[in-house]
C-alpha cells in the first residue's frame, strides 16, 4: 500500500500520500482524523449522514481535516472501524445534547413556564439555529410576527417558512400589507445568513415572552364546548344573554357549538357508523324515539339511521316503534350521549367536522 501511495504521488505531484505501514503510525492519529476517516468510509458505502445538524464549526473542522488527508491503508482502516463499532456498543445512554434537544425529549414533563425559561437561554445561543423552531410553529403563533413586524422582518419570515405555510400566512394578511411583504421578499435575495440568524433569535424571543395560557383552548370554545352538553333551554337562555352583551362572542359561539341537530350538516354519512359503536343501543333508540316527530331532531335521526348498516337500522327502528312516550329527561340524555360520542372521535382524530364555512 506504501508503495502505491508513492507511485500515486509520483504520478499527481500537488496531491501527498499518507502512507501507514505499522501499529506505531495507526495510533498516531487524533480524534479529528479518526472522525474524518469515518465519515469518508461511510460515505463511500452510501450512507446518508446528518452532517448539517452539527455546529457550523465542527461542520468547517470536518472539512478541513478531509480536505488534508490523503490515503489511508486497508490495516488503518479496519482499526479505525474497529475503535468505532467498539465504543458505539459500551454506549449504555444518550443524551440529545442542548437545550433544545432536551426540550424536546422532556415535552410534557415539565411546566410550561419552565420551558419558556429554557427556550430564551436556547434562543441566546449561536450555536443554536432558531428557525428550526419557528419553522416548526403553527400558523396561528406565527400570525402576531407577520403583522407587527416591519415588512422588511416579515419578508425575511416568508422566505424561511416552507412554501405552503408561507402562502397561508400571506393569505391571512390584509391586501395592502400582503402586497407590500411580497414585494419585500423580492428584496431578500443579497441578505447575509448572520443577519437571518439574529433576526430569526430576535422573533424567537419575542414569540417565547408570550404570557403562558392557563388554558388549553380559547374562551369560544370553551363555552361552547359547556353549551354543548347543557339542556337545550338552559343553552338557549345562556345564548340569549350572550348577545345582549356581546353580539360578535355570541355569534362565535353558536358557531362552536354542536348540537343534535347540527348532525346532517356536519358529519360526513361515512363516519356514521363509527357512532353507532361508542353509544350503547338503549341510548340510540331512545335519541331515535324521541327525536320522532320534531323537526331538525327527526332528520338528524333519520341521517344517522340512512348511513349505518341496514341490519342494524331495521333492527332499530324496530325497537322505536316499541319505545313509547321519552321523557324529556331521558331524550336529553341519549342525545347528548351521541353528541359526545362524536366529540370523542373529533378529538382523537377519527373523524373531521364540517365547519360552516366549508358549507357555504
Amino acid at each position: 500500500m506504501a508503495q502505491n501511495g508513492l507511485t500515486l504521488a509520483r504520478i499527481v505531484p500537488d496531491q501527498r500520500a499518507v502512507a501507514i505501514p505499522g501499529p506505531q503510525t495507526r495510533k498516531s492519529l487524533n480524534s479529528r482524523q479518526k472522525a474524518a476517516v469515518i465519515v469518508r468510509f461511510l460515505l463511500t458505502e452510501g450512507t446518508s449522514l446528518p452532517i448539517t445538524s452539527l455546529p457550523d464549526h465542527m461542520q468547517s473542522a470536518l472539512a478541513e481535516q478531509m480536505g488534508q488527508m490523503r490515503l489511508i491503508d486497508r490495516a488503518t482502516l479496519d482499526t479505525v472501524v474497529a475503535e468505532f463499532l467498539a465504543e458505539l456498543e459500551s454506549v449504555g445512554l444518550s443524551f440529545p445534547g442542548g437545550i433544545e434537544g432536551a426540550l424536546s425529549m422532556m415535552d410534557g414533563h415539565i411546566s410550561q413556564s419552565a420551558a419558556s425559561r429554557l427556550r430564551r437561554m436556547a434562543g441566546a445561543s449561536s450555536k443554536v439555529d432558531p428557525w428550526d423552531r419557528i419553522t416548526a410553529l403553527p400558523v396561528d403563533r406565527l400570525m402576531p410576527a407577520l403583522t407587527d413586524e416591519a415588512v422588511e422582518v416579515a419578508a425575511v419570515l416568508l422566505s424561511k417558512l416552507p412554501v405552503a405555510k408561507a402562502a397561508d400566512l400571506l393569505g391571512k394578511l390584509p391586501g395592502e400589507k400582503a402586497r407590500r411583504v411580497a414585494y419585500a421578499v423580492s428584496m431578500t435575495g443579497n441578505v447575509d445568513p448572520e443577519t437571518v440568524r439574529r433576526i430569526g433569535v430576535a422573533l424567537l424571543a419575542d414569540l417565547d415572552n408570550q404570557p403562558v395560557r392557563a388554558f388549553d383552548t380559547g374562551p369560544i370554545e370553551r363555552v361552547g364546548a359547556i353549551l354543548n352538553v347543557s339542556p337545550a333551554l338552559i343553552r338557549e337562555d345562556v345564548l340569549t344573554g350572550l348577545e345582549a352583551e356581546d353580539a360578535a362572542f355570541a355569534a362565535e359561539v353558536r358557531r362552536a357549538i354542536f348540537t343534535f341537530v347540527h348532525i346532517p350538516a356536519r358529519l360526513a354519512p361515512r363516519d356514521a357508523p363509527k357512532i353507532t359503536r361508542l353509544v350503547e343501543q338503549p341510548m340510540l333508540v331512545t335519541a331515535f324515539a324521541a327525536a320522532q316527530g320534531k323537526p331538525g331532531l327527526e332528520e338528524a335521526a333519520e341521517f344517522l339511521l340512512a348511513n349505518i348498516s341496514q341490519r342494524l337500522s331495521q333492527g332499530l327502528r324496530e325497537e322505536m316503534a316499541t319505545r313509547g312516550k321519552v321523557k324529556d329527561r331521558d331524550a336529553e340524555e341519549a342525545m347528548t350521549a351521541i353528541i359526545a360520542a362524536i366529540r370523542s372521535l373529533e378529538t382523537s382524530g377519527e373523524l373531521t367536522l364540517v365547519q360552516p364555512e366549508e358549507e357555504d
